[in-house]
């Protein structure tokens, strides 16, 4: 009988090849698809927005912090993928009472290699996924040219930005930025502590809070010298199949 174990060290007893998915976590669910289980794929939540269309097809089990536990029994899964971070753990223990779930954390690129390899064992898909880890591995095994110090936003009020140990700050330092924000995870920020670090660039990300061009003029008279930029969000933090678009963003920024 297979035992399986996810990036929070659960094993995982599946009993056969599954059949019916659910996914918790957007990103994920755009892999499972290009891992070629769209058919098995039968649960996914509101904000699972790629590919386009696929929500329509699909039964929407809730958000990611917030489950419709009586259409997850409808779809009686034999399989749920999620994420340490963007799920919540109450809502993740009772569906572990029921069901097989499988976990994600993810800090850097390597762990996301790794999700994808393990999502890859656990359904099937080996071959996939690990074509996959090889493409992005050489998509973004580039020198990119060092652009600066950086501040990376996520929220406007308050004001949140992206700290160390984050998946973000990875990408941040890999593409050639320098964080200036070395508290962990994703710390509030006043204005005139934005305003003390002098950042080469502001970038802000168009999820979770949808910075516009409005969004620039607003910080611009805080940061006069500041390059402000709006940035898309799924490239830095969409940790799945997302990834195969990284280096022609990148490279274009």
């Amino acid at each position: 009988m297979p035992f399986f174990t996810d990036q929070m060290n659960r094993t995982i007893e599946i009993h056969e090849k599954p059949q019916r998915i659910v996914s918790l976590v957007p990103s994920q669910t755009e892999l499972l698809v290009d891992l070629g289980l769209k058919e098995r794929l039968v649960g996914v939540t509101k904000f699972c927005v790629h590919p386009k269309g696929l929500k329509k097809q699909k039964t929407i089990i809730g958000g990611t912090k917030n489950f419709h536990f009586d259409k997850i029994a409808a779809l009686q899964p034999d399989l749920i993928i999620g994420n340490k971070e963007e799920n919540y753990q109450e809502g993740i223990e009772q569906l572990a009472e029921k069901y097989p779930v499988w976990m994600s954390d993810i800090f850097n690129l390597e762990d996301a290699f790794n999700m994808m390899v393990g999502v890859g064992e656990i359904t099937g898909t080996s071959i996939v996924a690990n074509s996959l880890v090889r493409k992005i591995k050489n998509d973004l095994d580039l020198h990119f040219e060092k652009k600066g110090t950086a501040v990376y936003v996520i929220w406007k009020d308050p004001l949140m930005v992206v700290g160390a140990n984050t998946f973000i700050d990875d990408m941040l330092n890999r593409v050639g930025f320098d964080n200036l924000i070395k508290n962990e995870r994703y710390p509030m920020l006043a204005m005139e502590e934005l305003k003390s670090l002098n950042p080469d660039y502001l970038l802000l990300s168009s999820e979770p809070f949808p910075f516009k061009r409005k969004h620039i003029e607003e910080f611009a008279s805080l940061l006069p010298m500041a390059t402000i930029q709006l940035v898309d969000g799924e490239m830095f933090s969409w940790y799945g199949s997302r990834l195969k678009y990284a280096k022609t963003y990148f490279l274009g920024m």
